[in-house]
């Protein structure tokens, strides 16, 4: 089987052709500018890469906010996007023109979920979370080894937290909550309250890391008491801070104050993990979404 992922970003589309293992033959980046040419690039990279062996199915993990129910008749698009260019893009409908496959369609966030379910730090696993903290605050959720959906896709990013002001004054940069998850710990948050070009300036003993990790530990316990995953997996910008997963993971076992007896708390370390992907989690994620889609042809 020859398999493509395509990694949909508001920067760039990453497009990668594959084996069912997740091994990349073939890869693109090309700049996020208007459909029309980035959409033609990644097409013309397509169709030589079908004449060499035929593609047999396409994943697509897209920036949002997107509709990626299979029985909406928006599926595949790209919707309520403020990257004016792309509202109310049929992103799956501009390649069904060029290629009659099976197409996944999901979040990015879910899609890298996928990508380390199958060859990633999640193998092994049934029910995971996947949490980016970068440009961003975004998770996948896979439960029984299925992603997971509602009336819409996840926005767990934006759950609200508790927000001691007194340690904390910074009004968040959400402009839509302020304080949210995102507005709080996400890499815009952190360069907006100590007016740095990037978080990885900040040295590892700043008391900024502390409030940090309080926040993500937060998030983690309420992802922990609401969907009880084996393994909860974060991923990037703002961790490559090596200091912050363990003072997350021993906040977490803090927060929770022993009411969970389960082996995935007590043995925090296993079941709090930095992503294996890395920057890859997405575009080989949309590599398993193509997976996915043509097992169930």
């Amino acid at each position: 089987m020859r398999f493509v992922g395509i990694e949909a970003g508001g920067t760039k589309f990453v497009c990668i052709v594959g084996n069912d293992k997740g091994r990349i033959e073939k890869r693109i980046e090309v700049p996020t500018e208007t459909p029309k040419v980035t959409m033609g690039r990644i097409l013309d990279f397509l169709e030589e890469q079908d004449l060499i062996k035929p593609i047999d199915a396409i994943g697509i993990g897209s920036f949002g906010p997107i509709d990626p129910d299979p029985n909406s008749a928006k599926f595949g698009y790209i919707t309520s996007t403020p990257k004016q260019a792309w509202q109310d893009c049929n992103l799956v409908g501009m390649i069904r023109q060029k290629f009659d496959v099976p197409i996944g369609f999901d979040t990015d966030v879910n899609t890298a979920a996928l990508g380390e379910l199958y060859w990633g730090a999640g193998q092994g696993c049934k029910h995971l979370v996947y949490i980016t903290v970068g440009t961003g605050i975004g998770a996948g959720l896979i439960l029984n080894g299925r992603l997971q959906h509602g009336a819409m896709h996840l926005e767990m990013g934006h759950m609200r937290i508790p927000h001691d002001r007194n340690k904390d004054p910074f009004d968040g940069v959400c402009p839509y909550h302020g304080d949210c998850l995102e507005g709080l710990a996400s890499g815009p948050a952190v360069k907006a309250r100590y007016h740095v070009d990037s978080a990885m300036h900040i040295p590892p003993q700043h008391p900024l890391w502390d409030i940090e990790s309080d926040y993500l530990a937060l998030a983690i316990v309420n992802v922990i008491l609401c969907y009880s995953p084996e393994r909860i997996i974060l991923g990037g910008g703002v961790m490559k801070q090596k200091q912050l997963l363990p003072m997350i993971q021993q906040k977490v076992i803090k927060l929770l104050n022993g009411y969970i007896q389960n082996q995935s708390i007590t043995e925090i370390e296993k079941t709090i993990v930095l992503a294996a992907l890395e920057q890859e989690a997405g575009n080989i994620g949309a590599l398993a979404l193509a997976k996915l889609a043509q097992s169930k042809v």
